[in-house]
């Protein structure tokens, strides 16, 4: 195996484990949060089931959003990844460890929690953001790395919402702890791959006015916020939609999360292959379209089997938008600003998961499943049809992504 394949295998490993860890709490979340201290009578953050998982899930997207800029620009500054990434690992796991004790403590009120969920959000976001970095400083076809990473990405989440799932009929607090293990393996296994981040480094407020300089980032950006909304959707909403409608547990729901996510992970690294061979426009807007509607055609299931049938179909074609969207970043991106530029595609997804969480559940609370399915798939078919203009004007589209003429507009 070629040096590089064999890093680009390693790293999409680091990726696939801190989503897995991440994946693991969801399915069982609502019996999380209520192991974890969450109370009607003590807290308005816990009112009902569905806003204390909400909150318990925006805290940590709050944290990501916080400081993914922060590791980002640290590593694009200091010219260095690998040690980044082995500390936000390490405090992480400490950060997941320390949550699971919580019970034991007991003296924690949820508001106290939901602050140690943003702190774990705040370093595990430093592990994910830059061994993707690393993954766009490999040689090999931007499409084809971005594959890589969203393979692992789908099938960490693909993986860990039913294993998560059968965790939490054990043990609430178990997907806690094995989260803290996987991110101890994380900060080792990264260590074995050579860190091939620029030799020079930048000031801050240069490498700040060079992203600046490159306007075209909001693209890969927006479709990033919009396509994370649509995750986060399903593993608030849609996890509870599915167990208030079909009448199923935390391990079935988890087998329903996972026909999204197989697909999805399975087909990321020929889809990103494919974008680099056909361009960005295709993948992205057309399946953007599609992807919109498949979640609408979720929503109106009338059976778990066709409901699980639509999550397949929108598994694949959130496999043909995903690599090409993050490959497009690493097209505009110069060299030396990678770190930063994930770092604001990270954000951008990462308020995704936000808006995901707090409108998907604020109108579905207020409104029902079936006006919040409309909501989310309707945004998500929106953003790709005004999109269309900007990707005709900007002729994004050829060979490698992003025609030549275009690199001169920024």
């Amino acid at each position: 195996m070629h040096s590089s394949d064999r890093e680009r295998v390693l790293l999409a490993a680091v990726v696939f484990a801190v989503l897995f860890s991440q994946l693991l709490l969801y399915p069982g979340v609502s019996t999380l949060v209520d192991a974890l201290g969450a109370d009607a009578a003590t807290s308005a953050f816990a009112a009902t089931a569905l806003d204390a998982s909400m909150w318990f899930l925006v805290a940590e997207f709050a944290g990501y959003v916080a400081f993914v800029g922060v590791w980002g620009a640290a590593s694009d500054i200091t010219g260095r990844r690998t040690p980044f990434i082995v500390a936000g690992a390490l405090a992480g796991a400490a950060s997941y460890a320390a949550l699971a004790a919580v019970p034991a403590i007991g003296a924690i009120p949820f508001e106290g929690v939901l602050v140690m969920r943003f702190v774990q959000g705040s370093l595990t976001i430093g592990a994910f953001s830059l061994t993707m970095t690393m993954l766009m400083d490999l040689e090999g076809g931007h499409g084809r790395n971005m594959g890589a990473a969203g393979i692992a990405i789908g099938l960490g989440a693909a993986l860990g919402a039913p294993i998560g799932g059968q965790l939490s009929e054990v043990d609430p607090l178990a997907p806690l702890l094995g989260a803290a293990g996987l991110l101890v393996v994380v900060g080792l296994l990264v260590t074995r791959v050579a860190d091939r981040s620029p030799d020079s480094r930048r000031a801050a407020r240069a490498l700040l006015e060079g992203v600046r300089k490159r306007p075209t980032l909001s693209i890969p950006f927006a479709f990033g916020f919009i396509d994370r909304m649509t995750a986060g959707f399903f593993a608030l909403v849609g996890t509870l939609y599915f167990q208030d409608a079909f009448d199923v547990g935390p391990a079935a729901t988890g087998l329903l999360l996972a026909c999204f996510f197989a697909p999805f992970a399975l087909l990321q690294y020929p889809m990103g292959a494919l974008s680099d061979r056909i361009g960005r426009t295709i993948p992205i807007v057309v399946g953007s379209v599609c992807y919109g509607v498949g979640i609408l055609a979720v929503g109106a299931a009338p059976s778990i089997a066709t409901a699980a049938i639509g999550m397949v179909g929108v598994g694949v074609l959130g496999a043909l938008v995903s690599p090409a969207t993050m490959a497009l970043v690493t097209d505009i991106a110069a060299e030396s600003e990678r770190g930063l530029a994930m770092a604001g595609f990270n954000v951008a997804g990462s308020l995704g998961f936000l808006g995901g969480f707090l409108i998907g559940g604020t109108v579905a609370s207020d409104y029902g499943y079936g006006l919040a399915f409309l909501a989310i798939g309707g945004l998500e078919i929106a953003i790709a049809l005004l999109a269309v203009p900007v990707f005709l004007r900007l002729s994004i589209g050829g060979r490698d992504g992003f025609a030549t003429e275009d690199r001169g507009l920024l």
